[in-house]
């Protein structure tokens, strides 16, 4: 019997994690804030867990300003598009082989 486990991504272990992709996977881009809202987060939480992603390539980090403020928003990439995918996709196997 093949490993069930072996395909998921150990970098979306992570609930917290899976949630950023989720969100980022459907809008273009979000900024710190409303993923901070949407998750439930703090910033500090927020922050580890987006450097992760970033340093993993997965996710896209844009810093800029709204008039004097700072503005960062987050994109997902292409590779962590096909990673995330490939992860959901070892998910939904393993559930489909269980029963």
């Amino acid at each position: 019997m093949k490993n069930p486990i072996g395909n998921l991504n150990k970098i979306f272990d992570s609930r917290i994690r899976m949630g950023v992709m989720s969100v980022l996977l459907v809008n273009d881009e979000v900024n710190f804030n409303d993923l901070k809202q949407l998750l439930e987060l703090t910033d500090g939480n927020l922050a580890s867990h987006l450097t992760n992603l970033e340093e993993n390539g997965y996710i896209k980090v844009h810093k800029g300003f709204i008039g004097r403020k700072t503005n960062t928003t987050y994109s997902i990439t292409k590779a962590g598009e096909k990673a995330f995918a490939e992860h959901i996709e070892a998910l939904e196997n393993m559930i489909k082989n269980v029963k």
